[in-house]
């Protein structure tokens, strides 16, 4: 596996050693000797899947304080722009993103560190998207920051007009609002 360090601490996009022959193609989505030796210690202990049309964008969402979250993504059909945003409080990257395609063409994955926002648009027919989650789901303690927000800044690639998204997700936070205490 090589490990790519981002433009922000912690955030590491991750491309695995692929073999193809005949069959068809074979590659370790996760080894917890690699991910240790490159930094990443996080024990995983949930993993999630969503299936997404073309112009879904899902984000940008996290949870606060105990129940915050690592994650690993990646997609297993079709692809997405992934995008992970910096909201450690006193980081000097913080308000910032980072933003990387993944396929199931590229096999890359995402690692996002806790205390990140994560979301994705879907750029193709359809997408198979999965992730593995370092602490378990809490309901109360999700916060979501809105996928618009101006101060972030992100190209989702995906037209305005096209844009499909919950109304959750529509009706979220802005950056500035984001609790002191995570």
């Amino acid at each position: 596996m090589n490990f790519i360090k981002t433009n922000i601490d912690g955030v590491f996009i991750i491309e695995p050693k692929v073999f193809e022959d005949a069959r068809g193609y074979f590659f370790e989505s996760y080894n917890e000797a690699e991910f240790i030796k490159n930094g990443i210690v996080n024990r995983f202990v949930q993993d999630n899947q969503s299936k997404s049309s073309y112009g879904v964008i899902r984000g940008l969402h996290c949870q606060l304080g105990e129940y915050s979250q690592a994650k690993l993504v990646r997609v297993l059909k079709g692809r997405v722009l992934d995008v992970a945003v910096d909201v450690r409080r006193g980081s000097p990257t913080f308000g910032q993103h980072v933003a990387v395609e993944l396929s199931d063409e590229n096999n890359r994955q995402l690692f996002i560190p806790r205390h990140f926002l994560h979301g994705f648009s879907v750029l193709s027919d359809e997408a198979v998207f999965a992730y593995k989650c370092d602490n378990f789901y809490c309901k109360e303690s999700e916060f979501g920051i809105r996928y618009d927000d101006p101060e972030i800044g992100i190209d989702w690639k995906i037209p305005a007009e096209k844009v499909i998204t919950s109304e959750k997700d529509r009706l979220a936070n802005k950056l500035k609002d984001i609790p002191d205490e995570r």
